[in-house]
């Protein structure tokens, strides 16, 4: 397990394997992780329990090597079942008490933050992160709120002390922006999981937060 207070959320992935243009998960993610990519979370919407898990344990061990964190999207069951890192929640997911009272403090939990309300019962409740969506649109996810925009994203900075991850419609040319209003990092998904080269893409979206943060 990672030291849950220790986690680099700059460049953190979310797998879509209907973006990957035929390559595998695991693919994608030794690719991102090689370029830069500092968490993972396999998002899984349409396979079996079974193949979830067969695949999360091979990507954890992939990781676990770089002593990167997997995080598992919505499925409390699966990242138990495979010891995950952590796992990510939705506002329409399992209610974060629920997750603590099963998960204890030996995981990190995400919570999707779509306004200040979101974020602030999020932090109260015990959160680790929160992965402030949507920025900007996105065709990834057709289940969210309005746009948040970079405005909602500074209203969010100033009403938590929480890492906050932005999500929704981020690439090489907005990314900057988002770490400069106040987010910790940034989560991609066809910006690397779709890119001709997702090591190369990953690589250039690192720089480009590290010179962010630098400014």
């Amino acid at each position: 397990m990672m030291k849950l207070k220790n986690v680099d959320y700059s460049l953190y992935l979310v797998t879509d394997r209907g973006l990957a243009r035929g390559r595998s998960t695991f693919e994608i993610v030794s690719a991102a992780v090689n370029g830069g990519a500092t968490v993972v979370q396999l998002r899984e919407k349409a396979c079996s329990t079974l193949e979830f898990i067969q695949q999360a344990l091979s990507i954890k061990a992939l990781l676990k090597t770089r002593n990167i964190p997997l995080i598992i999207n919505d499925r409390v069951d699966v990242a138990q079942a495979v010891a995950a890192d952590g796992v990510h929640l939705g506002q329409t997911d399992m209610p974060l008490e629920t997750a603590r009272g099963i998960l204890g403090d030996r995981m990190i939990i995400g919570i999707s933050a779509e306004s200040p309300a979101d974020a602030i019962a999020a932090e109260k409740g015990g959160a680790d992160y929160l992965g402030v969506s949507p920025i900007y649109g996105t065709p990834t996810k057709t289940d969210t709120a309005p746009a948040l925009g970079l405005e909602g994203l500074r209203e969010i900075r100033k009403a938590v002390r929480l890492p906050l991850v932005g999500i929704g419609g981020l690439k090489r040319d907005n990314v900057a922006e988002v770490i400069r209003s106040g987010a910790d990092g940034v989560a991609v998904v066809s910006a690397i999981v779709a890119a001709d080269d997702p090591e190369v893409a990953a690589r250039e979206l690192k720089q480009v937060i590290r010179e962010a943060r630098r400014a």
